[in-house]
């Protein structure tokens, strides 16, 4: 089978290169504003105007005609934010992404080269066209064949992810368990045999240092000298916080992942989920504060990106991974099967009405999830990587579930 893999590295680039880079990744946010508010025009004027590739692909020879400066940057990164904007409208329709919005400066500073690269691991440098033979930090080796390279600014540093394609074994799990998994902000993950994850709470352990160097960059004058260096010092902090979860989320789903051939978890909206409840001025929201801190610590505990490792990794080691409605995983009783609202006295106790059965909330949602695919397999059913597996509510049982 083939597999597509990212190897990310800090680039070491000298000053020419910096300033190269930095005006490469200022035209194609340029190009993509562009295309974006073309695009808008277009479809104002005629409500049947569909988003087309090709159609704004064409206008490059024209824009670099009208702004010269525009053909320093490579061309095939000017064509791949066009793409990008292509695969932010397709996300769009989909429904897994807002509409797509202007980029802004400082924010996802990047640009791709889908060819024309080459590495050189020998010497721990990359070519990288108009750019020249760049160095990096090179720790560890890059398989495969190149597809393309990715150039990104985050943290005051240039990075470079090199994605590669090469053909390997069909993986076999190594194990033959299977798990439910509840996630939680208390607990980070409670599994169902179990043992559970404390939390890594990565922006809670930051958040006074980066408020402190908020203030500090709020009393300065925008675009200022000082400015600058303070706006610098925020980014570092927020570039901390992302690599400690990253690093932790990383850990956690290949210790997981190695150790078990099928994981259950809950198929949590958490758009949805951590939505603002502040409300509008004709009908204002309640317990806006209360709820703005639970959206902070949600958001803080990356479940969305605890399941996309967990689905990509699980497929490399051969094992599966399957989501489960969330509802009534926490009230309904493991031992009877009874579900009420009352079985959940608080947040962390469990005890049921109706037998007595007494747990930690987040041990009984992990049962019911491993027991939700546990009922499917036994009535005959097939549940699919990724795909939900849907529950529906019985006053004494768990049995009728239904596929999604």
């Amino acid at each position: 089978m083939k597999r597509l893999q990212a190897y990310e590295y800090e680039l070491m680039p000298n000053g020419e290169q910096q300033r190269k880079m930095r005006r490469y990744a200022s035209m194609c946010r340029f190009v993509y504003n562009k295309a974006l508010a073309l695009q808008k025009e277009w479809y104002a004027a005629d409500q049947k105007t569909r988003f087309s590739y090709t159609k704004l692909a064409n206008q490059l020879p024209t824009w670099k005609q009208e702004l010269p400066w525009l053909a320093d940057a490579p061309s095939q990164a000017l064509q791949q934010s066009l793409k990008n904007l292509e695969r932010a409208y397709v996300n769009f329709f989909q429904k897994r992404a807002d509409f797509p919005r202007f980029k802004r400066k400082g924010q996802s500073d990047n640009f791709r080269y889908p060819q024309g690269c080459r590495l050189d691991q020998a010497n721990n440098r990359v070519f990288l066209p108009k750019l020249g033979w760049v160095r990096y930090r090179n720790s560890r080796d890059v398989p495969g064949t190149i597809k393309n390279v990715t150039v990104s600014f985050s943290g005051n540093r240039w990075f470079v992810s090199i994605q590669t394609e090469r053909e390997v074994e069909r993986p076999m799990p190594n194990s033959t368990t299977a798990i439910g998994i509840d996630v939680g902000i208390t607990r980070f993950a409670t599994m169902s045999d179990g043992s559970c994850i404390a939390p890594l709470n990565s922006f809670k352990k930051h958040q006074r240092r980066l408020a402190r160097v908020q203030r500090a960059m709020s009393r300065k004058k925008k675009f200022s000298n000082n400015w600058k260096k303070a706006y610098a010092r925020v980014q570092r902090i927020h570039h901390t916080i992302a690599n400690c979860r990253r690093d932790f989320l990383h850990k956690t789903t290949t210790d997981l992942c190695k150790n078990h051939a099928l994981i259950i978890i809950e198929d949590l909206k958490v758009t949805n989920m951590s939505a603002s409840a502040k409300g509008t001025i004709d009908n204002p929201g309640r317990n806006v504060r209360q709820k703005s801190g639970l959206n902070r610590s949600i958001l803080d505990q990356g479940w969305s990106e605890f399941r996309r490792q967990l689905e990509y990794k699980q497929n490399w080691n051969g094992g599966m991974l399957v989501a489960v409605s969330p509802h009534y995983t926490s009230q309904t009783c493991p031992a009877c099967g009874y579900v009420a609202k009352d079985n959940r006295k608080t947040q962390a106790q469990f005890a049921c009405v109706e037998c007595g059965h007494e747990a930690n909330a987040d041990l009984v949602g992990a049962l019911n999830i491993l027991a939700a695919v546990h009922a499917v397999i036994a009535c005959g059913g097939m549940v699919q990587q990724g795909h939900p597996v849907k529950q529906e509510p019985a006053e004494a049982t768990m049995q009728e579930i239904l596929h999604a």
